[in-house]
């Protein structure tokens, strides 16, 4: 037996939540999995999991092994992750999670150039508007349009952005004009699903917040269909500058109350490359993040 594998198998086992989605994982039949851990209790000689359960549970001595094992596996990470550091050329494969607008408007224009200096490096982008577990989900970098506050987690700001409010010219024209966050009681607003009946908009302005109710006959949770659809004159929208800096400049878009800092959420707003904390960050972050650092801001400019 391999006793290495079999620690990692019974951990993936028990992050998946069966043999099948491990074994799916890890290109094993369920059956190999399941041998594996059988063979790992033998030599341990205690039972880690309930078989006879419907969902897959664990014995109090699989709940301690896992928790022991799991910074075992940590640990071997750190480790590789050392000797990885000392690379002078970066290779193998970097895994990168995104926000989906940020990703196709900003960070997908930059990959080109980036494996151009860094051939030996491949690079999976993968796109949602959920936040994910970096070490749980096998991601190196995941770019959020906040702050991160997990523990564990290293954060690098990329730049500032704000959140504006939009709509087509021929929107504003054949709708009441608006003169303030009262005023948005008239409009049709074009919203981000985030799960709640009532969806509230903030705004400030000489340090004065208003909360303001907004009327929305349609929500979604990606940016992009918001912003096709302010563009196609079906109301107002809420979105990141640099996501919308095209539409503006062509004038498919113009900015409505310029004169308010607005948001959904927080007002210090910005883009994070979040990341794990770890003694030796390897080399094909550190590069990664420094090639994005500098290149970002100069593509949100010469966007805008």
């Amino acid at each position: 037996m391999n006793r290495l594998q079999a620690m990692e198998l019974f951990v993936s086992t028990v992050r998946e939540g069966s043999f099948s989605a491990a074994g799916r994982k890890a290109g094993l039949s369920p059956a190999s999995v399941s041998r594996y851990v059988g063979e790992l209790e033998a030599q341990l000689g205690v039972q880690l999991v309930n078989r006879s359960t419907r969902h897959l549970g664990l014995t109090e001595a699989g709940k301690i092994f896992f928790q022991r094992t799991e910074q075992v596996l940590h640990g071997i990470e750190d480790a590789e992750a050392a000797a990885l550091a000392l690379q002078s050329t970066p290779r193998g494969t970097l895994r990168v999670h995104s926000r989906t607008l940020f990703g196709i408007k900003v960070l997908s224009p930059l990959i080109p150039q980036f494996q151009k200096l860094y051939p030996e490096l491949k690079v999976e982008l993968r796109l949602s508007e959920r936040r994910v577990q970096l070490r749980e989900e096998e991601f190196d970098i995941d770019f959020q349009i906040a702050a991160p506050k997990d523990p564990g987690l290293m954060q690098r700001r990329l730049v500032r952005s704000e959140r504006i409010l939009v709509a087509s010219p021929d929107y504003a024209r054949r709708m009441p004009k608006l003169r303030g966050p009262e005023d948005l009681a008239g409009h049709n607003c074009l919203t981000y699903w985030m799960g709640t009946e009532d969806v509230v908009w903030k705004f400030m302005r000489k340090n004065r917040l208003r909360e303001i109710v907004v009327p929305s006959s349609f929500s979604s949770n990606n940016g992009i269909i918001l912003c096709d659809l302010a563009a196609q004159g079906h109301g107002i929208a809420l979105l990141d500058d640099y996501t919308v800096a095209d539409e503006l400049k062509s004038g498919r878009l113009m900015r409505l109350l310029p004169g308010f800092r607005v948001t959904n959420s927080t007002f210090d707003e910005g883009i994070y490359a979040t990341f794990q904390q770890s003694s030796y960050l390897p080399e094909k972050i550190r590069v990664f993040v420094d090639y994005m650092a500098e290149s970002v801001p100069r593509q949100i400019k010469r966007s805008a």
